[in-house]
């Protein structure tokens, strides 16, 4: 006859209520230390930037954690007329390009979305495709085209190649939103006699406002800071847009690199962004999430 070992669990170590309480101030501290050393992580080069616009001469070579008062920087930033022009120029530029991605966008979309047609799906993951590209493998097709179109050394040529940047990321997010809205309102409105597009403008259109303010900033956002294409397509200063002419800044004379008045032209640009962002986030992060979760 053969004796079965038996097993014995140690009993779990059970500890003081201090001591419990002491364990979730350390994990609480460790968590606000954790956030406290992300956002110095990704809100220092900003606020560096910042510093060094209102410094000038020598003072940029001496370590400061605190700005000066010296907004000269900025000044001459402000008088200089190439500088204005390409604010003017990305602005005209990053809203004609948002506006007809998001308007095409939701063509597509919708076409994708909610019509089941046999290349659909190929369609998709072809635009999905085509948003991952790098920039540098479409330059020299996107150089032909602009010039066969004739749009070489004007912010139209922009216009059309940042289209091949926004309309695709666009297309992909409203694609998503429209597939988990209740087909049940769609439906009815057919039964009523509306048409494709009356469901879409009258019904459809009403509740993407958060994908659409989501899309539409990060894809201004996207035309905003595109380098690549401006630098290329673009040859006159009255042509360029705020990236190029940032990097095309100089000092008084060939030997001075202006760094002072590059960190202000940082700040200048980056700041509407910021505002944007801060008004719109609402609406981004439900745009963003909208089909994250199902059921």
């Amino acid at each position: 006859m053969t004796k079965m070992a038996m097993t014995t669990t140690a009993p779990a170590k059970r500890y003081s209520n201090s001591t419990y309480r002491t364990i979730g101030r350390l994990r609480t501290f460790g968590l606000y230390v954790g956030v406290a050393a992300v956002l110095a992580y990704m809100l220092f080069p900003y606020y560096w930037a910042i510093v060094s616009s209102t410094k000038s001469g020598q003072a940029l070579y001496q370590f400061s954690l605190l700005p000066s008062l010296d907004f000269s920087n900025y000044w001459h930033l402000f008088q200089n007329p190439v500088f204005m022009g390409a604010l003017v120029n990305s602005s005209l530029v990053a809203f004609a390009s948002t506006m007809i991605s998001l308007v095409i966008g939701i063509l597509a979309a919708y076409a994708l979305g909610r019509l089941h047609f046999a290349p659909g799906r190929i369609i998709l993951i072809a635009v999905l495709m085509i948003s991952i590209f790098p920039q540098v493998v479409v330059l020299s097709g996107m150089f032909e085209v602009i010039g066969w179109l004739g749009l070489y050394n004007r912010p139209s040529a922009l216009i059309v190649s940042y289209l091949i940047l926004t309309l695709p990321f666009t297309t992909w997010i409203l694609t998503s939103f429209i597939r988990d809205l209740p087909t049940e309102l769609e439906e009815a409105a057919l039964i009523d006699g509306c048409s494709r597009l009356r469901v879409l403008t009258h019904v459809l259109l009403p509740l993407m406002g958060p994908a659409i303010a989501s899309t539409g900033l990060l894809s201004f956002i996207l035309a905003w800071n595109e380098f690549l294409f401006a630098l290329t397509f673009i040859l006159t200063d009255e042509n360029r847009t705020v990236p190029v002419a940032i990097g095309l800044l100089t000092g008084s004379s060939r030997y001075e690199y202006p760094f002072g008045q590059i960190m202000a032209a940082s700040v200048t640009v980056t700041l509407p962004l910021l505002v944007l962002v801060l008004i719109f986030q609402r609406k981004i992060v439900a745009g963003l999430t909208s089909g994250a979760v199902k059921g």
